[in-house]
């Protein structure tokens, strides 16, 4: 399983600080990576106006604190707008991409085959003529988004803990209205860029794994090596949140965090090394991590 040349990652998106359950997955993608003898490279998503520089450094911080490490300097999205523009002409010159002028509304709203899946692109826009675009643009006043002209509508990833898994592919958006790339577009350029062939995070982007890896085909890339890892949830069963109480790394400790997501993964040292000296990715728990502060 050893691949020198590749690498795993992490690609936070500064939004806000990194809770435990981040951190865990973190985590997890440094084990994954080191244990087979790849480079682990760090990347920031900071295409979004949401994000934040300030939270960005901290979730670094944070990272270097548990013991993670990662090869070369922190990676930010911003700093590679050209990159990605410069895929969108190429997918726009071979005819993949069509201006989509619908609002989510719209899309609710619109009627679909029967047994679509649901959440698919209906077409809504896939087929306009020239004057029906130009009447397009004229009742919405916004530019269009961009959308992939897919001529699957599903595809199949193999994943680490999952196994095969089959996945809906629609016409989903490369660039949206506003310009900025699209995150299916984004972390594929991002990670075939940075020569990243393994892919470690929750298991709530396992169904966007199939898009992404059409997407890298088309793009004449390998796939790279998926592990979705199970979520951490609050007592309630719904996702993690600051409302759940001490859930940041400075408001848990370091060494309080990293004995809890040991003990969480079955490991009894509670260090990166340590549990890289245990870790094994067939004994990955497969249920959600219930997490109780205190």
């Amino acid at each position: 399983m050893t691949s020198p040349a590749g690498a795993g990652r992490f690609a936070p998106s500064p939004s806000a600080d990194l809770h435990i359950g981040n951190l865990r997955t973190a985590l997890l993608a440094w084990l994954f990576a080191r244990s087979t003898g790849r480079r682990f490279l760090m990347r920031v998503e900071d295409l979004d106006d949401r994000t934040d520089t300030d939270i960005a450094d901290r979730q670094l911080a944070d990272l270097a604190a548990l013991g993670i490490t990662w090869d070369g300097p922190a990676e930010r999205q911003s700093a590679h707008r050209d990159r990605y523009d410069a895929v969108v002409d190429e997918l726009a010159a071979r005819g993949l991409l069509f201006e989509c002028y619908c609002s989510r509304k719209d899309i609710a709203a619109a009627p679909r085959a029967p047994h679509a899946p649901e959440g698919a692109y209906p077409g809504t826009c896939r087929d306009l003529t020239e004057a029906q675009r130009a009447q397009r643009r004229q009742q919405t006043g916004r530019p269009p988004a961009l959308r992939l002209r897919s001529d699957v509508t599903s595809y199949t990833v193999h994943d680490v803990v999952h196994g095969d898994y089959t996945g809906v592919v629609d016409d989903f958006v490369v660039r949206r209205g506003d310009g900025v790339p699209a995150y299916n577009l984004a972390v594929v350029v991002d990670d075939a860029a940075s020569g990243i062939d393994q892919v470690v995070r929750g298991d709530d982007l396992l169904a966007s794994s199939p898009r992404q890896a059409y997407l890298a085909h088309l793009l004449g890339h390998p796939p790279p090596v998926y592990a979705h890892v199970p979520l951490v949830l609050n007592a309630d069963g719904a996702r993690l949140a600051k409302r759940d109480g001490a859930v940041t790394l400075a408001e848990i400790g370091v060494g309080r965090a990293l004995t809890q997501i040991a003990e969480s993964l079955g490991y009894t040292a509670p260090t990166p090394e340590g549990m890289l000296a245990e870790f094994d990715p067939g004994r990955l728990p497969r249920a959600p991590w219930v997490y109780r502060p205190g």
